[in-house]
C-alpha cells in the first residue's frame, strides 16, 4: 500500500510544485512584508494557502496530461517511468486522483476567497485546471503556441498571488514572468528535440515543427528580452516595494538576474537540466544566486520604508 501511495503522489508531481512559489511574487514586490506584523502575517498565510491550493490544482493538470499522453510517454526514455505510463497506476485511479486533487484545490481557493473577500482569486484558481485541459487537448500541438501556453500558466500563478491579497498587478511583473517562462519552455523543447532525435514526434508531435537552430534563436531572443524587461522595470517603474519612490534602487538586483539567466543557459546547453527545470535549485551557484536576489529585494524594501 505504501508503494501505491507513493505512485499516486508521484502522479501529481510534487517536484513540480516549486513553480507555484510564483504566487509569492505579488506579496514580495508589493512590499506586504513591510506592513504591521499582524497584517503581514495574515497576507503571508493567505498566499501560503493559495500556494497549497495551486499545488493541488497543478497536480490535477499533471494527472490529466499523463493520462492523455500515456502511450507517447512509453516511448520516452524517462517519461516511461511515470506511474500511468509504467502501468503502476490505472487510468481509472488517475481520473479519481485528478478529481480529488481538483476538489481539494478549489476548496482551499474558496477559503482564501471567502476569508479575504477576493472572488477574483477563486476565478483565477478555477481557471487554472481549465487552462491545463485546453493546453493538454489542443494548445501543446501548435508550434510557438505550445510555449505560450506554458508561459500562460506561470503568469496565471503570479496574477492569482496578487488577487489573493488584493494588491496591484504590475504589468512589468507579468511581462517579466511571461518572457522568463518562454525562455524556460523553449529550452525544454530544445532538450526534448535533441534527446529524442528522429523519434521526437513520437513523444511530442509539435517537435516536428521545430529545429535545434530555430529553438536556439528563440532561446537567445527570450533570454535577452527577459534581462532587458527586468532591467527596464527596475529603473523606469515606480515601485510599490520601495514606497512608490522612483529612485531606481532595484537596479542593484540586475546582476543577479543576468547571472541567473546565463547560468541557466550554461546548464541547459551543458547538462540535461533543461529537461527538468525544477531541478535548478539543486545547482548550488544558481540556488545561492536566487537566495541573494531574494534577500537583496527584501532588504531594499525594508530600508526604504
Amino acid at each position: 500500500m505504501r508503494e501505491k501511495f507513493q505512485d499516486w503522489l508521484s502522479l501529481l508531481r510534487p517536484q513540480q510544485w516549486v513553480k507555484n512559489a510564483l504566487l509569492f511574487a505579488g506579496y514580495i514586490f508589493a512590499g506586504n512584508f513591510k506592513l504591521p506584523p499582524e497584517k503581514a502575517l495574515f497576507d503571508f498565510l493567505l498566499v501560503l494557502a493559495s500556494f497549497f491550493s495551486f499545488c493541488a490544482l497543478s497536480g490535477t493538470v499533471y494527472a490529466i496530461n499523463d493520462i492523455l499522453d500515456r502511450e507517447k510517454d512509453r516511448k520516452h526514455p524517462t517519461k516511461r517511468n511515470r506511474p500511468i505510463a509504467a502501468g503502476r497506476v490505472s487510468v481509472e485511479e488517475g481520473v479519481a486522483l485528478a478529481i480529488s486533487s481538483s476538489v481539494l484545490g478549489i476548496v482551499l481557493a474558496s477559503w482564501v476567497a471567502w476569508v479575504n473577500q477576493a472572488p477574483l482569486f477563486l476565478l483565477a484558481a478555477v481557471s487554472y485546471p481549465i487552462w491545463g485541459c485546453v493546453y493538454s487537448f489542443w494548445l501543446k500541438r501548435l508550434i510557438i503556441v505550445d510555449a505560450l501556453g506554458v508561459a500562460a500558466g506561470f503568469v496565471l500563478r503570479v496574477v492569482a498571488g496578487c488577487l489573493a491579497i488584493k494588491v496591484e498587478i504590475s504589468p512589468w511583473l507579468i511581462l517579466c514572468t511571461l518572457l522568463l517562462a518562454l525562455f524556460i519552455a523553449f529550452s525544454k523543447r530544445r532538450h526534448e528535440l535533441i534527446l529524442m532525435g528522429n523519434n521526437a514526434t513520437a513523444v511530442r508531435s509539435v517537435l516536428g515543427e521545430y529545429s535545434p537552430q530555430l529553438l536556439d534563436m528563440f532561446i537567445a531572443v527570450t533570454a535577452a528580452m527577459t534581462i532587458m524587461a527586468y532591467s527596464l522595470y527596475t529603473f523606469t517603474a515606480p515601485h510599490i516595494l520601495l514606497g512608490d519612490k522612483k529612485e531606481p534602487w532595484l537596479m542593484i538586483t540586475i546582476p543577479f538576474v543576468v547571472y541567473g539567466v546565463l547560468r541557466y543557459l550554461y546548464l541547459a546547453y551543458q547538462t540535461d537540466i533543461a529537461g527538468a527545470p525544477e531541478q535548478m535549485l539543486r545547482d548550488k551557484p544558481f540556488a545561492v544566486n536566487l537566495a541573494l536576489w531574494t534577500l537583496t529585494v527584501i532588504l531594499l524594501g525594508l530600508l526604504t520604508r
